[in-house]
């Protein structure tokens, strides 16, 4: 399981400059479909080990890189390759969505 949590002091590092894909959970602790995407995306972090990353980010503590990319709706799930994002998913979706979202990428 992934217990990565990103930051705007870290993003750039952790997820625009990592050498694997990345899967970036914009949310808030407020956000009741936040808390039912988030042991979706625990297990999706489990099932990926090694092949991807991924985490969270907070979208009150963090404001920048949420509205760098235009994140009006939480959760958003966006997949970052080669520093860009090339896959976006927003609002709670089931796991098999997620891993179909995934499963392109990594092709």
């Amino acid at each position: 399981m992934s217990d990565l949590v990103f930051t705007d002091s870290d993003f750039e590092e952790q997820v625009l400059k990592s050498e694997m894909p990345v899967v970036v959970d914009f949310w808030a602790p407020w956000c009741a479909p936040c808390r039912i995407v988030t042991p979706i995306i625990e297990e999706l972090a489990t099932e990926y080990e090694g092949k991807i990353k991924v985490g969270k980010m907070n979208v009150d503590d963090n404001p920048n890189f949420p509205s760098q990319y235009g994140i009006m709706s939480i959760p958003s799930i966006l997949i970052f390759k080669n520093g860009a994002p090339v896959k976006t998913m927003i609002g709670a979706q089931s796991k098999d969505n997620y891993r179909k979202g995934i499963d392109e990428l990594l092709g």
